[in-house]
């Protein structure tokens, strides 16, 4: 019986410390995640600077920018919804400016809302930079008769409308009727450290619950029923 015992403690406890290992890590993780996260939502809100001469979709990522410049010709709706809002389009056309042709993400537009008419001549605009991770291997390809796109790929709008692979996502200037801006945020990078610490520890608990239960059981003389 003691041998017995011994072994459930061992494995037991063993379980424990590995459960409460796994869910102090993800403490540790999700502490890191929020300092990146804070990092980013700082460089967002930075005060805007030109558009730099070659972007880097790394290095580049998010930075604030300004630039003035005509819409061109093209248009492009990608399917998306808003929370609270619900279902919509993205709008995203060609901008011209200082002699180059990037991407403007122009903002959200609800279902059922005409495309508003693009303003004739210069407008200034500020956003962000962004290359979003936004297709996998479920997402439908555009329909480029139409225009309907379902994701935002960068490299492959940019080589439908020739223009850079770069994307400015509008935060303001060049106001439109009916298309709210929908500017660069950190709402769609997962932080999920906090669920996974949660659950180890909950797991940790329920181990340690099941070997003192186990213990009390074997240790309890047989025909004691109390």
């Amino acid at each position: 019986m003691f041998r017995n015992l011994f072994m459930i403690v061992v494995i037991g406890l063993g379980g424990v410390a590995i459960l409460v290992w796994l869910g102090t890590w993800q403490v540790q993780r999700l502490q890191w995640k929020q300092s990146v996260l804070s990092e980013i939502e700082a460089r967002i809100v930075a005060d805007p600077m030109p558009l730099p001469v070659v972007p880097d979709t790394e290095t580049d990522k998010y930075l604030p920018v300004t630039a003035t410049g005509e819409i061109g010709e093209g248009l492009f709706e990608v399917l998306t919804s808003r929370k609270e809002v619900g279902a919509g389009h993205r709008l995203v056309v060609p901008f011209e400016t200082d002699g180059r042709r990037v991407l403007l993400d122009l903002g959200f537009l609800p279902q059922g809302s005409a495309v508003p008419e693009m303003p004739d001549g210069a407008i200034t605009v500020t956003g962000n930079l962004h290359w979003p991770d936004e297709v996998d291997g479920f997402t439908p390809d555009p329909d480029l008769a139409t225009g309907l796109w379902f994701a935002r790929d960068v490299p492959a709008m940019a080589e439908v409308m020739k223009t850079e692979p770069v994307m400015i996502v509008r935060r303001d200037g060049g106001d439109l009727p009916g298309v709210t801006p929908w500017p660069v945020g950190t709402e769609g990078i997962p932080n999920d450290h906090r669920e996974y610490a949660i659950t180890w520890f909950s797991l940790a608990a329920i181990w340690l619950a099941m070997t003192v239960f186990l213990v009390y059981r074997r240790r309890k003389p047989e025909g004691d029923t109390a």
